[in-house]
């Protein structure tokens, strides 16, 4: 069973993130969804609830929209109050020693924009140096993203199209959750 820690601040408007858990819930993977927007509307997370979810699970997936090429503050908050000192690291913090920590993400920008000359100088795993090392620190499994590009109507697509791309990055999810059970 996978733990998906559901990050999206505006869940009910998204296309792309919507239709990604959608399928995951509708696929044959046992997932947990903890839609931290939607439990903690105050960020004020509960730091040993989210902790026995965690400690249930050996796949932890993050699913969220890259926002100002980072992740949303609830997410960060998230990470902030759960990954303490003594469960997640230090001299005894050894709970998640092991567990996959898997980035799901999508990105409302072209993939072109992403590049050394393009409108945003760096490619999207560049962005993703401080969850990579949050894996390291805490003794998780990084696992490479998992992400797409063009899920904003503004960049041309259609919601139809938007939601297509969605559904095809969960089902690459959905497969390789099957490799590493």
């Amino acid at each position: 069973m996978a733990l998906l820690i559901l990050a999206h601040p505006n869940f009910e408007k998204s296309l792309a993130n919507k239709a990604i858990v959608e399928e995951l819930i509708t696929s044959d993977i046992n997932v947990e969804i903890r839609n931290i927007a939607s439990l903690y509307p105050d960020y004020n997370i509960d730091a040993k609830i989210e902790q026995e979810f965690i400690l249930k699970h050996k796949n932890i997936i993050f699913q969220y929209p890259i926002y100002w090429y980072n992740m949303p503050a609830i997410l960060k908050q998230w990470f902030d109050v759960v990954l303490e000192y003594g469960f997640a690291y230090g001299s005894t913090g050894d709970k998640l020693k092991g567990k996959n920590f898997i980035p799901s993400f999508t990105v409302g920008a072209p993939e072109k924009d992403y590049k050394a000359l393009g409108e945003h100088h760096f490619k999207v795993h560049e962005f993703c140096k401080n969850i990579e090392q949050t894996a390291y620190y805490t003794q998780m499994n990084y696992i490479d993203p998992i992400y797409f590009h063009d899920t904003s109507v503004n960049s041309g697509f259609t919601k139809e199209e938007i939601i297509l791309k969605a559904k095809h990055q969960a089902k690459n999810l959905i497969e390789f959750l099957k490799s590493i059970e």
